[in-house]
């Protein structure tokens, strides 16, 4: 109870991984994110990670000093517990789901509910699995340890003190992965049939050799792509009906919400965030599980020892009441603030009204590619464009515009591109750059292709805080609201040419080795 009095942006960086930790001298996290508002950072990076809004941080200090009051009643736990299942109410209400259909897992980032996600597979499955990862390239860093139920970090977000890339005991036994990239060796995107094919033959392959499939799959990337295709996936679960699972990587949450109704209805596992697209803190994570397996999962037989330093009994769902009873009774308070400040900015975005999120949506994207047009030094990557499908809504349209940047006769590296990154949001970096007097966040860079010194893209994001804090019931405020985001967009863009020319500079001024 005494951890509950700590200051508020203490406690919305604790309860997660080292991804959180605070630079003492900067006050950000590694992302060039902080735990308290700052409105006068240039925010476009809601494809990686984002500070934390003040509207959200005052419903987490709300709900704070609500969970104080209800403790006094009935005890810390149990009041902690009720306001979790009251969330789970909440965030399925925003996304139009109802209990029956799906059933809500918390969990301290996306990363941790992959685990999560294995340990369901497993006891939908059986044991023996083999986890297919699509688009292994654009998923987190983390992945190639939870896909084969390994830790993915120094520690556990309960602190416990592990071994990464060391089995998870109990949950690792058994279980192999394949990594399907989306990008090819030369670093460009395979076609969505070539990326079809490639999924398909992996899973054909993985039951032949006698195993059952947990295959993951992603809407959307880093990029904002989809793969496989909707067609590709039901052709899979026809085929092997009780042999395969599908896990939908919908991290990014750039899908409409009808589309999220349906992968449910077809019976998928779909892993989620409150970060990313809604812009709520790093980190906050949650499985949506199809309602119609509750029972069959509350009867879970045994607990992989290891999974029960990732989870507490307030994760899971109150109508699992035989599986909660076997993890342990603890706070996360770090967690369970993240959360309540996501829902807060996942329902301001619904409560505007359906068509500004799609103009609104619209008219930044339009001005974004115009204005990395213009740029003398930016080359905008192609998007895979998505068939009309009613499903997508207003999130049917590109929301995620990466970037390369020219250099000779190429793009920038992965290198050149993380110090601009890093410059670009404020850090001091090294080799004298001195970063901008106005921070701007953008999406980390990522890297094209397997080359051991890749290019990389730089990504600007769309966000459902950008489209709740321009909508204003007066067109005219409204229309001036988004006006000043596309100019910070122009500003950010500027800002960073303004750095390319700084590197440069510095570049020629080397001395070259062995002068």
């Amino acid at each position: 109870m005494a951890e509950l009095f700590a200051p508020l942006d203490r406690l919305l960086a604790a309860g997660g991984d080292s991804r959180l930790t605070i630079n003492r001298a900067s006050g950000l996290n590694e992302y060039g994110c902080q735990p308290t508002p700052c409105p006068e950072t240039l925010s476009f990076s809601s494809s990686t990670a984002t500070s934390i809004s003040e509207r959200a941080y005052h419903r987490a200090q709300a709900a704070r000093e609500g969970l104080m009051r209800s403790a006094i009643d009935v005890g810390i736990d149990a009041a902690l517990d009720d306001r979790i299942e009251e969330m789970r109410d909440e965030l399925r209400a925003h996304l139009g789901l109802s209990p029956a259909l799906a059933d809500v897992v918390f969990s301290p980032s996306g990363t941790d509910s992959q685990l999560q996600a294995l340990f369901l597979a497993r006891t939908l499955l059986g044991p023996e699995l083999v986890t297919v990862v699509v688009a292994a390239d654009q998923t987190g860093s983390g992945t190639v340890n939870t896909a084969r139920g390994c830790h993915f970090s120094a520690a556990t977000a309960h602190g416990g003190q592990v071994q990464k890339g060391e089995p998870i005991a109990g949950l690792a036994q058994a279980v192999t992965s394949v990594a399907l990239p989306l990008f090819d060796e030369a670093g460009q995107t395979r076609c969505d049939t070539a990326s079809d094919l490639m999924v398909f033959d992996a899973v054909e392959r993985a039951v032949a050799g006698g195993g059952k499939v947990l295959l993951q799959v992603m809407d959307s990337s880093k990029f904002g792509w989809r793969a496989p295709s909707d067609t590709c996936l039901e052709a899979i679960t026809a085929r092997w009906p009780g042999e395969v699972q599908i896990v939908v990587d919908a991290c990014q949450m750039r899908l409409g919400r009808a589309r999220l109704k349906r992968y449910l209805e077809r019976g998928y596992l779909v892993i989620v965030t409150g970060s990313k697209f809604f812009t709520g803190p790093p980190f906050s994570g949650a499985i949506l599980v199809p309602g119609a397996f509750a029972r069959h999962l509350d009867a879970a037989g045994v607990i992989p020892a290891g999974l029960l330093e990732y989870n507490s009994c307030s994760d899971w769902p109150q109508n699992w009441p035989v599986l909660r009873s076997r993890f342990p009774v603890r706070t996360n308070f770090g967690q369970w603030l993240r959360w309540e400040a996501a829902i807060e900015e996942i329902g301001a975005y619904y409560r505007v009204p359906d068509s500004f999120r799609k103009a609104a949506l619209t008219t930044f994207g339009h001005a974004v590619e115009r204005l990395i047009a213009a740029s003398p030094s930016l080359d905008l990557l192609p998007w895979q464009a998505r068939p009309l499908d009613a499903a997508d809504e207003e999130l049917a349209q590109r929301t995620i515009f990466s970037f390369t940047i020219r250099h000779g006769a190429g793009p920038r590296s992965l290198s050149d591109c993380r110090t601009l990154y890093r410059a670009l949001a404020g850090h001091a970096v090294a080799d004298d750059l001195e970063p901008v007097t106005q921070a701007c966040l953008i999406g980390q860079p990522v890297a094209l292709g397997r080359d051991p010194s890749p290019p990389a893209a730089l990504r600007i994001s769309a966000s459902a805080r950008l489209v709740s804090q321009a909508w204003s019931p007066s067109i005219d405020v409204a229309h001036r609201n988004l006006q000043r985001a596309i100019d910070d967009t122009g500003a950010a863009i500027a800002n960073l040419e303004a750095l390319l020319v700084r590197l440069d500079g510095i570049s020629s001024m080397e001395v070259p080795h062995g002068s």
